[in-house]
């Protein structure tokens, strides 16, 4: 490290309002974390009490609430105690502790909406090798290899983050440490690292993407050759859910990482990542539970299982 890194905080700048905004934010957030936290608790609950939905799919999906509590724990907290205290101070170990945790995470997730996109594709085009190709075996080692995608992600991009120069001026321009905004607090030439940054996250968008894109192309080329219109509405009923999420999560991705222009939009960057980061965590339960009648189902026992009980 170069002279001038040896600072111990940051000033998360975040949203720059009146009083009167901060409260608006403060509700409007602690809101949606708390039926972020409400809704994915929930989800984890009902697909591990519940036999029915002890399958593949609920397997990743509660990977996937899993990741959304733990994505939204990773910023939210921080951000509502600034609009709450109107500290917007960091550490720079939190700092590089957040950092890490919402890079790991982030990659992870689409490492496992891909996955996901794999096992609707073996489930649609493959029905009767869909048990011995799906085995809990080979999903968990789907899931396992989301995660180590993502350490490899988290290490290299906090790693070349915090080897930068930071001198007098600590202000981030963002509302919790994000590696672009980071890196523009930084008074060393940051230009390897918005390579590094460009090629790996385009990368890991390109990769995942495609193995969704490979995947549903199959799965439409099979729908098409199902004669009835109910077996056609049937397997898009599954695949739905799924798409909606993914649509959601690789755009914005796209929008903050995919290319060089979102780097140099900060004020834009902030109403985005408010969306990956609180909002779409907060959908995805709801998306997948409203959109799909065994998840229903499974809360309509359970609840009846409780009302005997009682």
């Amino acid at each position: 490290m170069k002279n001038g890194t040896a600072i111990t905080e940051f000033i998360l700048v975040g949203f720059k309002n009146e009083p009167q905004m901060q409260i608006v934010l403060l509700i409007l957030f602690l809101g949606m974390y708390i039926f972020t936290l409400v809704g994915n608790i929930g989800f984890i609950i009902i697909t591990t009490v519940d036999a029915h939905l002890h399958t593949p799919m609920y397997f990743f999906l509660k990977n996937l609430s899993f990741m959304d509590v733990c994505y939204s724990s990773t910023i939210t907290p921080k951000a509502v105690l600034s609009f709450s205290t109107g500290n917007k101070v960091i550490s720079y170990a939190g700092c590089a502790i957040q950092m890490f945790f919402f890079s790991l995470l982030g990659t992870t997730e689409a490492f496992l909406l891909a996955g996901m996109a794999y096992d609707r594709f073996i489930a649609v085009c493959n029905p009767l090798l869909y048990h011995s190709k799906m085995s809990k075996r080979t999903c968990r080692f789907l899931v396992i290899g989301a995660y180590f995608f993502g350490f490899l992600n988290c290490c290299t991009q906090t790693g070349l983050t915090f080897r930068l120069s930071y001198c007098e001026s600590r202000e981030i321009n963002q509302f919790f440490c994000d590696v672009p905004a980071v890196m523009k607090a930084s008074c060393s030439d940051t230009s390897v690292n918005e390579i590094v940054l460009l090629a790996m996250c385009g990368s890991i968008v390109i990769v995942t993407f495609s193995i969704i894109s490979i995947s549903y192309t199959y799965i439409i080329a099979t729908v098409l050759h199902i004669p009835s219109l109910e077996g056609k509405h049937k397997v898009f009923s599954t695949c739905t859910s799924h798409v909606i999420v993914v649509s959601l999560f690789f755009g914005t991705t796209f929008f903050m990482y995919g290319q060089p222009g979102a780097i140099a939009s900060p004020n834009i960057g902030k109403v985005v990542s408010v969306l990956y980061t609180i909002v779409i965590p907060m959908l995805n339960p709801l998306i997948y539970s409203l959109r799909n009648v065994e998840v229903k189902n499974a809360l309509c026992r359970q609840i009846k299982r409780l009302s005997c009980s009682h």
